[in-house]
């Protein structure tokens, strides 16, 4: 009788470091043991062995000592707040023009590109945290160079010029998107620009013949205002209250360099900038990132002291 119930103690512990939760589903499996020392010719009725589950209960408080709960990992839920920021950025562009009629040409490297840009997040329906805007002005160079025609013998020109360079300002409204994970982020934008050319610097190359007169001013015909589409990728690394941006961006202008007309009443000609610019940008938070802000806590403050739903 001892030795059995011997047995019956081992086998419980058995199951239970196998994988059983609790007692009750030990005792299931000893349906086939009885209490009773009879053999199995006397077919004697079996029992079933029931434990109370308060004792699996009190068995998993047990085990819950402060060296075990020193090892649970627990991951807070990154809830993101309507924060804004202001920035600074600085990149180089590849420049060049979309001409029609087609020309040869190279791009041009411009290494000058700078700009501030603040930066309002917002949730979408009050609960998706990926949306928000951008707004700033920025100051680059852009511009174009004709090519070399072998097969011609003849390097395209325009008012004597191989090459032009030009000093422009905008101003970009930009959708921003992001997704954030651990000290990082996503960046996507998308938007218009306006802007301004204002001034023009005319080279004449090895075959061009620049005028005094227009090497360093437009013309009449030329187009000074700028408009058009601004968008591209990056990533983001945050050190709190300090982000850094790194983005590539593409910018095409809808606003011609000249009238279409200029040179020929019948045939025209167009001229469409178009710009890669690769920048990095130092962003300063404006308000909580994370967390619950200073509005937010002074919220909770009031409903403890005087109760929910007092204004």
């Amino acid at each position: 009788m001892i030795m059995k119930k011997i047995a019956i103690i081992i086998f419980t512990v058995g199951l239970l470091l196998c994988g059983y939760d609790s007692y009750a589903q030990v005792a299931d499996s000893l349906e086939v043991m009885t209490l009773s020392g009879e053999s199995e010719k006397t077919k004697a009725p079996t029992k079933k062995l029931r434990l109370p589950e308060a004792k699996s209960v009190d068995m998993f408080i047990d085990t819950l000592t402060n060296e075990y709960l020193d090892t649970i990992k627990i991951h807070k839920k990154l809830e993101l707040n309507d924060y804004s920021m202001i920035g600074v950025q600085y990149g180089a562009a590849l420049s060049s023009v979309m001409w029609n009629p087609s020309q040869k040409q190279n791009m041009l490297f411009m290494p000058v590109n700078f700009g501030v840009m603040f930066t309002k997040y917002g949730k979408m329906f009050g609960y998706m945290p990926y949306f928000g805007f951008q707004a700033g002005v920025f100051y680059g160079k852009e511009g174009y160079q004709f090519k070399y025609n072998e097969d011609d013998d003849y390097t395209y020109t325009i008012e004597g010029a191989e090459k032009a360079v030009m000093e422009v300002i905008e101003v970009p409204v930009l959708a921003h998107m992001h997704v954030d994970f651990w000290k990082m982020k996503l960046i996507a934008n998308l938007g218009c620009y306006g802007g301004y050319r204002m001034s023009i610097e005319r080279f004449p190359g090895k075959t061009g013949n620049v005028s005094e007169e227009l090497a360093h001013s437009f013309k009449e015909t030329d187009h000074r205002f700028d408009y058009g589409l601004k968008g591209g990728f990056g990533v983001a690394f945050i050190f709190d209250p300090l982000e850094v941006h790194i983005t590539g961006m593409y910018k095409y202008s809808f606003s011609t360099l000249y009238d279409p007309d200029y040179y020929n009443a019948y045939y025209y000609r167009y001229a469409y900038p178009s710009n890669i610019i690769i920048s990095a940008g130092l962003h300063f938070h404006l308000s909580k990132r994370t967390g619950q802000t200073k509005s937010q806590l002074k919220k909770m403050a009031k409903d403890l002291v005087y109760g929910e739903n007092i204004d």
